[in-house]
């Protein structure tokens, strides 16, 4: 079957011309250099994917155009992409003065950054590019370790895309059906996550004066060499903020594992030994500002509180309250309004995971049509928009007795999906006004073999929000 013409869609806030196309034969059709469905989006790494063409290199067609693509706009064109293994698109986009300038099919699994034709450019441009359908995403690159530098403290925390891990700390040598990331927290950090679920149990409930919890999945330890302490993965969160205070983490914590602990004692041993810090906790019960938040962990609940600690906050309670949601949930808010859950796990078949791909869409859609209220709005510009809650996203499921469905395999099917789907239809109508934000998007084995195209998509999706802030 033909390939369709190529679509470019621009997911940066600047317009982008595309001025020449290219075609080249490529340095040898021996080294086996095929394109994969997708290419992989953007990891930390600046430098652009290894080429396929000779640096002196004459084309063997070549075509002058002009074809405008407005900020979050897609345009179809009348060419296609190189259809045969020897041959490369190479593509030269302007924009503002600079050249920049990518080929195509990509040649690895690595990103694809566009090289810069300019000394010292201002803009940098990543691509994805899905073969099968013969769509291009250009997203503008930021640097994961400090992506929330770029919006304004007076944005609503609620308003971001963000990058979350399910079972945050659950990277080491485990039960296959435990395991659910592929590197340890503090990498993840480092690589743009800032949403981590944790499960804890408290190790001496009896004695409040011990802070020691447990790091666990379900009744399972996260390790099977040893049990793994909330205090150690505490301490890497703060270095991590220290280091870049533009940055703010949000931490779901909920109890789960063995015995007879109670919520009320996991809120007590939280309050009394890690987060009755101010300075370094965000624990009023309400969704902050990223100002409020930054160089803090922002403390989501998934527990009962402890009678005295209903009466912090002057009675409003502590925590953001996400203590109850539905289970098995395709589409929940928690009764405090703050948390829109998707959280359907129960992938009994792998034919069920075509449904939990639907439900993941169906939630980055629902956060996509909110619309930030930002300072200088009015109610003669634009009425106050209601509340807007955390839209949090499981991408997670899991079959403990199905091997196809433990969560490396899920992974593996629902991360590429969703990359598909963030690049081609997230908030692709226009005029519905929404921000199109992601919401929280909380993933499993993000990072394997450097991949974080996932993560990448999620940040990117920022950019209509800062293109706001910026305008306001």
């Amino acid at each position: 079957m033909a390939s369709p013409p190529v679509t470019i869609r621009n997911l940066t806030s600047n317009p982008i011309e595309l001025q020449r196309l290219e075609w080249f034969k490529n340095l040898s059709s021996s080294h086996g250099l095929q394109s994969k469905n997708f290419t992989s989006l953007m990891s930390n790494s600046n430098a652009p994917s290894a080429p396929r063409v000779a640096e002196n290199a004459e084309s063997f067609s070549h075509q002058d155009v002009s074809l405008r693509i407005g900020p979050f706009q897609a345009v179809q064109t009348d060419f296609k992409a190189a259809e045969h293994p020897d041959e490369t698109l190479r593509l030269t986009f302007g924009t503002d003065g600079e050249r920049h300038r990518l080929d195509t099919p990509c040649p690895s699994s690595e990103s694809t950054v566009l090289t810069p034709l300019n000394p010292n450019p201002r803009f940098n441009y990543t691509a994805i590019y899905l073969k099968s359908s013969s769509h291009l995403t250009l997203y503008s690159s930021a640097s994961l370790p400090s992506w929330m530098s770029k919006l304004k403290d007076e944005t609503p925390l609620s308003a971001l895309s963000i990058p979350g891990t399910h079972n945050s700390p659950t990277c080491h040598r485990a039960l296959p059906s435990v395991r659910c990331q592929a590197v340890p927290p503090r990498v993840q950090l480092e690589n743009g996550v800032r949403f981590f679920d944790i499960r804890v149990q408290p190790e001496t409930p009896e004695d409040l004066t011990k802070d020691r919890l447990i790091l666990v999945h379900s009744v399972f330890p996260v390790s099977l060499t040893g049990n793994k302490y909330f205090r150690d993965l505490v301490n890497e969160v703060f270095n991590f903020l220290d280091q870049n205070p533009s940055e703010t983490v949000i931490m779901s914590v909920k109890r789960e594992g063995t015995g007879d602990a109670t919520d009320a004692q996991l809120s007590r041993i939280l309050r009394d030994h890690y987060a009755g810090d101010v300075n370094h906790w965000f624990t009023a019960p309400r969704i902050p500002t990223l100002g409020e938040a930054r160089q803090k962990i922002v403390l989501v609940r998934r527990f009962a509180l402890e009678e005295g600690l209903k009466q912090e906050w002057e009675g409003a309670g502590w925590c953001i309250n996400a203590e109850t949601w539905a289970d098995n949930t395709p589409n929940n808010t928690c009764p405090s309004g703050d948390v829109c859950v998707q959280d359907f796990y129960e992938v009994m078949e792998t034919e069920n995971i075509e449904k939990k791909i639907k439900y993941c869409q169906d939630q980055l859609e629902r956060a996509a049509q909110c619309v930030c209220f930002l300072p200088g709005m009015s109610a003669e510009s634009a009425a106050p928009p209601p509340k807007q809650p955390f839209y949090v996203n499981f991408l997670s499921a899991s079959n403990f007795w199905k091997v196809d469905c433990w969560p490396e395999a899920i992974a593996a099917k629902l991360n590429p999906a969703m990359v598909d789907f963030l690049c081609r239809k997230h908030n692709e109508t226009e005029g519905t006004g929404g921000d199109g934000s992601t919401g929280i998007v909380v993933c499993d084995w993000v990072g394997k073999d450097g991949n974080w195209d996932l993560v990448r998509c999620i940040v990117g999706m920022n950019a209509k929000l800062e293109l706001r802030e910026d305008a306001a």
